[in-house]
């Protein structure tokens, strides 16, 4: 029976990921920086285990715990939406420490083992921003397309050492935490003519239309771990697949 190793499960996208596989029989170690044991069904199948991805001894000490793996789902991560000239640097820095860097390090953290046993699974979960920019989100955006970017070069060179990296994409979703994430990041003074811009792109995100569901994200997630098949890049919801179909090519 298989293992997958999940990234940010206390809510949202990781949370729907694991309980997916959790449904689908695989053995599961849902990690988080905080461990809540009420958030996932109880199953001789689930370890949860603290993880921060910011942290390498955190890092070490989970994949250490979780032990032999076949998947890892890079998940975790923070963001930030407000204008650049009021983020403050400590802040950038976060964001792409959460998100990019944690993810690196999460993988190179896996990869001695997946090449002794010749396979394994990268999946990391970035944004359909990195595809159509949105304004406010300029470091946030960063921060995943550099996580795309380097999914499609690692791919490359893992591909010989039956390894597969995978992107999934979701889109807006209004039932993560990610509002509330990014606006515990509001640290700067809003400067008065970004006000409008911030409250549009505020009511975009929680408006009507086509919408990703954590579940679309789980199933995306499925997808890209068991299809050697599956795309690159992977679309999440409604919303995204009508992003990536409207790009050209």
């Amino acid at each position: 029976m298989k293992t997958v190793l999940i990234t940010g499960c206390s809510s949202g996208f990781g949370l729907a990921t694991a309980q997916h596989f959790l449904e689908q029989g695989w053995h599961v170690v849902a990690t988080m920086r905080t461990p809540r044991n009420d958030v996932l069904p109880a199953s001789d199948r689930l370890r949860i285990l603290p993880l921060d991805v910011t942290d390498a001894a955190s890092i070490r000490a989970a994949i250490d715990a979780a032990g032999p793996i076949d998947a890892l789902v890079n998940n975790a991560g923070i963001g930030v939406l407000y204008p650049l000239e009021a983020i403050a640097m400590a802040t950038a820095r976060a964001v792409f420490e959460a998100n990019t860097l944690g993810t690196i390090a999460m993988t190179q953290a896996v990869l001695p083992a997946f090449r002794a046993q010749g396979a394994g699974v990268i999946v990391n979960v970035t944004s359909t921003v990195t595809l159509v920019p949105l304004p406010l989100l300029s470091v946030y955006t960063a921060s995943k397309a550099a996580v795309n970017a380097f999914t499609e070069s690692l791919a490359l060179e893992l591909a010989p050492l039956g390894i597969r990296t995978r992107l999934v994409l979701p889109g807006r979703s209004p039932s993560t935490r990610f509002g509330e994430n990014a606006r515990s990041h509001m640290q700067g003074e809003l400067p008065e003519a970004y006000r409008p811009m911030l409250d549009a792109v505020v009511a975009n995100v929680r408006g009507d239309g086509p919408v990703t569901h954590a579940e679309d994200v789980a199933r995306a997630v499925w997808r890209a771990v068991t299809d050697p098949a599956a795309p690159m890049r992977i679309p999440a919801g409604a919303d995204a697949e009508a992003v990536a179909a409207s790009l050209p090519g």
